[in-house]
């Protein structure tokens, strides 16, 4: 899905709902089995009940890569049950050089279909430069994440006065233009997401943090949406695990649903 046609998904759907699929086997509802199989049928589940609510599904590689040659399978076969015109999103936070960035490039581009892949900037442009080899795809860097530990380097003042983050925006602006970068922006790091989208004006920014983690969406969307769009807000246990009895589809449903009708009041701020 290119930049026009993710603005368009936007404001077609009232929605920059991404909608995290980062199923871990132990926490699947009551009545399956914790195998990658009963994990494949809760995803087809889970996306029949929220595509109608969402532009976007973001899958965290490590639940489905730690179940061995089962469990890719499953991320396979996920990938393929997403709906066209919906962004696949592989969250794999990759990061090397050379021909191993290539191999990565093949497996998560070529194999899996993926649309976008976040990626670790921290070995710099040589790393990044296999993936946006791949026509059509999105490359999306980590800026600013809300764990406790992202001051040790991503908040380290530079010589020339920037933070390590903020060099990232600029210097990753010239690697490649909006239509195929995006960046990773958590939530909780709203104070710092005016400056994210100064610094970005264009580029679409990932935020994932909002529901379970108490990222506040009315905080996100005042300070992260463009006259594009320009934002993707994940949500990924509020989403999955709403009710962990048999009326887990429909909570599911009703979860998408809600986050979707309050991001139809923050588009009106922002008309096409």
């Amino acid at each position: 899905m290119d930049y026009s046609s993710l603005c368009a998904h936007i404001r077609q759907t009232a929605s920059y709902l991404c909608v995290g699929l980062d199923t871990e086997p132990g926490r699947l509802p009551a009545g399956f089995a914790k195998t990658p199989e009963a994990m494949l049928a809760f995803n087809e589940a889970i996306i029949a009940a929220t595509h109608t609510y969402c532009v976007a599904y973001k899958i965290n590689t490590a639940f489905y890569e730690a179940l061995g040659t089962a469990g890719w399978e499953c991320l396979k076969q996920t990938c393929q049950m997403i709906p066209p015109g919906k962004l696949r999103i592989l969250d794999a936070k990759r990061g090397d050089i050379g021909n191993t960035a290539q191999a990565y490039a093949r497996a998560f581009f070529e194999e899996l279909g993926a649309d976008a892949l976040t990626l670790s900037p921290y070995m710099g442009h040589d790393s990044i430069q296999p993936f946006l080899e791949y026509p059509g795809k999105w490359v999306v860097l980590l800026a600013l994440t809300s764990n406790p530990g992202h001051a040790d380097f991503q908040l380290l003042r530079l010589a020339n006065g920037r933070y390590l983050f903020e060099e990232v925006l600029l210097q990753a602006q010239n690697w490649a233009d909006p239509s195929r970068l995006m960046f990773v922006v958590g939530a909780t790091q709203s104070k710092w997401l005016e400056t994210v989208r100064q610094l970005a004006p264009d580029n679409f920014l990932l935020v994932p943090g909002v529901g379970a983690q108490g990222g506040d969406l009315a905080q996100v969307s005042k300070l992260g949406l463009n006259p594009q769009g320009g934002l993707l807000v994940n949500a990924s246990r509020s989403i999955l695990y709403a009710s962990s009895g048999e009326d887990y589809v429909e909570a599911a449903r009703q979860a998408a649903q809600a986050i979707q009708l309050e991001m139809k009041g923050q588009l009106r701020a922002f008309p096409a």
